[in-house]
């Protein structure tokens, strides 16, 4: 397991330097993955509450993961507007299309960033289209699964799935109301530990995530883009509803499943002691046997002479 590095960031200057750092990240040569993981956090997150916290993890390949909690519930505006020495402001770098942003399930977050602070987002990679794209069969894409399935099926197993679940037990206790939590625990200041904890525990394996289903295939890679877009374009508009029926339900046609089939397709294994098979070896056989094979029956007299002789 990678180290990882915590940080709250809650001033201007913070927020200039971490822009100033992602602006000369991204500058060419371009990385080649993604370095921005994303989750954000609030009071019913979307445009009908609020937005407290932006957990962004920094991933440039080394050891140690960087793990930013923004404190948009302090900053304000000030969060995504402040400028660094380029000019650019974090508002910037999130609607830029070059600089790619993975989420797990990016509308209500793409909702929220929209209504509250004129984000429109752009160049987003969504694991969770990402996973069900990968499955083999259109029953099986069905239903959407959510983050922590995604990395109990994909990326961690034993004591490290163990332990991973218990941080995020203890911090959702203090927001679950039947445990007797409140929501209103993200605007608490200074953040809790249990909650901060549970803000890494969002992102902790995004890359990996990413990293396995990115590399799994690259022939549904823009029909997830495309996907994803969509997903980014219906959180901004009047109609979008952040608690909708239908949330769980992919949003693959019937055509892109049949595609997805189709690319996914995996032959079942072949049994090649299948009692079922008729295999004829009747004992009563009229076999022709001439006896022992030599070499002479099978290579002629100039080959033979050739490979053969003294």
């Amino acid at each position: 397991m990678r180290d990882i590095k915590t940080e709250i960031i809650n001033t201007m200057k913070q927020i200039g330097d971490l822009v100033d750092w992602l602006i000369l990240r991204h500058s060419p040569p371009e990385p080649y993955q993604p370095t921005m993981y994303i989750d954000l956090e609030g009071v019913n997150l979307c445009r009908e509450g609020s937005l407290s916290i932006l957990t962004l993890l920094i991933d440039t390949g080394i050891p140690t993961i960087r793990v930013c909690l923004i404190d948009v519930y302090s900053l304000g505006s000030k969060a995504f507007n402040t400028t660094g020495i380029k000019g650019k402001t974090l508002k910037d770098i999130l609607q830029d299309e070059k600089i790619p942003k993975v989420f797990c399930d990016v509308r209500n977050d793409s909702d929220a960033l929209f209504a509250h602070f004129g984000v429109a987002l752009q160049g987003v990679e969504d694991v969770q289209l990402m996973e069900s794209a990968t499955r083999t069969s259109t029953s099986s894409r069905k239903y959407l699964n959510g983050l922590a399935k995604c990395i109990e099926q994909g990326v961690l197993h034993g004591s490290d799935l163990t332990s991973w679940k218990l941080a995020k037990e203890k911090g959702g206790r203090l927001f679950k109301a039947e445990f007797g939590g409140s929501y209103n625990v993200f605007e608490q200041r200074p953040i809790p530990n249990e909650i901060i904890s549970y803000c890494v525990g969002d992102v902790q394996y995004l890359p990996k995530l990413w990293s396995r289903f990115w590399s799994n295939t690259n022939r549904w890679r823009d029909l997830v883009n495309e996907e994803t877009k969509k997903r980014v374009e219906a959180s901004q508009k009047p109609e979008y509803q952040p608690h909708g029926p239908d949330r769980t339900l992919a949003p693959w046609s019937e055509d892109q499943n049949r595609t997805l089939d189709e690319w996914n397709y995996v032959p079942p294994p072949r049994n090649y002691f299948n009692e079922d098979d008729d295999w004829d070896f009747d004992k009563d056989a009229d076999w022709d046997d001439d006896g022992p094979t030599s070499c002479r029956d099978i290579i002629d007299d100039w080959d033979y002479n050739y490979y053969y002789s003294d």
